[in-house]
């Protein structure tokens, strides 16, 4: 009989962070997929990631829209309350053998515990790495709610250990985000116009000589802060003059000042170096990655796919501190000089290597093969 696996997709990360190891599980002889999709993934001025999930080919069985209007922390905890209310009576009525939880937004939460207090079986993606941001917090105890492991590296699978779970419940797979970058790797991207497939908010700019791409997200434990954070990085490539295309933050608490200085930065200053997208296809963006002089911001892509890619990242304040990294990244403050510095740091330097750390390119297989055959539980004790 097949397993019936759940997975449970809430924001455009997710799904590229997940998207070949959704390929292979739907593949998969011995697994029937049940895919869900909810939170911010639904909503179009972050992206529509299911409009990407459907063209993509995968049928999105249910979609759930439980984001609560605000993008503060009150409007957080009050959507990961919605969405419990939403994936138990899902969750209750599918019966699947397992649900599959991603990474560490606070949406994810929702998945975790209903699945938890359902009695199914939690598998939980990229468990056991260091950030900054209330995403430690909800990593770890999504980590102590769930029954299976996957993780990236053996720096997490470590982590995960020591947070009391059985060895033997915690598996290596790499990110399965690495799978993407090691296709576009194989292929000439040097052709790769993103004016052939999207627009973004104003004029398009001449990327012939070289681009920045630039993503920051608020920090959800600085959010009085994310207008001047964000401000000394638009300032700082304002003053590069280096064609720069910039993708919408994430729906956190403090995106609502993050667009609104973004928006506001736009229309008074005009730079002419500048355009905005809200989002494109995740391979899309590796090939945009790959050809780039850098990338710039807090975006874990900077840390996972830049290493595997050799692109340089200019790394901006606290929302990855700790995470495990390569030599592609420089970590700087909030500070626009700090920012500039490291940009013709990176444009002087040699090239570099790519780095393993993330993954070698197969994780969507090896994920796919581990939940078709692991031996399924709930009930579990701490290991120390």
């Amino acid at each position: 009989m097949k397993r019936k696996i759940m997975v449970v997709v809430t924001a455009r990360a997710s799904y590229s962070r997940f998207k070949t190891a959704l390929k292979a599980l739907n593949e998969h002889s011995n697994i029937e997929l049940y895919l869900v999709v909810a939170a911010s993934a639904l909503l179009d001025r972050y992206g529509a990631a299911d409009k990407f999930i459907a063209e993509d080919g995968f049928n999105i069985n249910n979609r759930i829209y439980m984001v609560l209007e605000g993008e503060n922390h009150a409007s957080m905890a009050k959507t990961t309350g919605i969405g419990i209310l939403e994936l138990s009576t899902i969750i209750d009525n599918v019966k699947p053998d397992m649900v599959v939880t991603i990474a560490d937004r606070y949406e994810t939460m929702a998945t975790a515990i209903s699945a938890s207090y359902l009695g199914v079986p939690l598998v939980h993606i990229q468990g056991g790495e260091v950030t900054g941001n209330i995403d430690e917090k909800v990593r770890h105890s999504i980590t102590k709610l769930a029954d299976i492991h996957l993780v990236a590296n053996e720096d997490a699978a470590k982590r995960v250990k020591k947070l009391g779970e059985e060895e033997g419940c915690i598996f290596i797979t790499g990110c399965p985000s690495i799978d993407i970058a090691a296709e576009v790797v194989k292929k000439d991207t040097s052709n790769f116009n993103i004016y052939d497939k999207y627009s973004g908010s104003g004029d398009s700019l001449d990327l012939s000589s070289g681009y920045i791409i630039a993503m920051q997200h608020p920090v959800t434990t600085e959010t009085e802060d994310s207008r001047y954070q964000i401000e000394e990085t638009l300032h700082a490539l304002n003053k590069m003059e280096i064609p720069t295309l910039w993708f919408w933050p994430n729906v956190d608490a403090g995106s609502d000042w993050t667009s609104k200085a973004i928006r506001t930065f736009r229309e008074d200053i005009q730079p002419k170096n500048m355009q905005f997208f809200k989002n494109i296809d995740g391979a899309d963006f590796l090939r945009l990655l790959t050809n780039s002089i850098c990338i710039v911001g807090n975006s874990s892509v900077a840390i996972r796919e830049s290493s595997f890619l050799g692109i340089p990242a200019v790394n901006i304040g606290t929302r990855q501190n700790g995470r495990l990294r390569g030599e592609n990244v420089y970590d700087v403050g909030y500070n626009r000089d700090e920012i500039t510095k490291a940009i013709k740091k990176i444009m002087n330097a040699h090239k570099i290597s790519s780095s393993n750390i993330y993954g070698d390119g197969n994780a969507g297989k090896k994920i796919a093969e581990i939940l078709s055959t692991v031996t399924l539980k709930v009930d579990k004790k701490i290991t120390y």
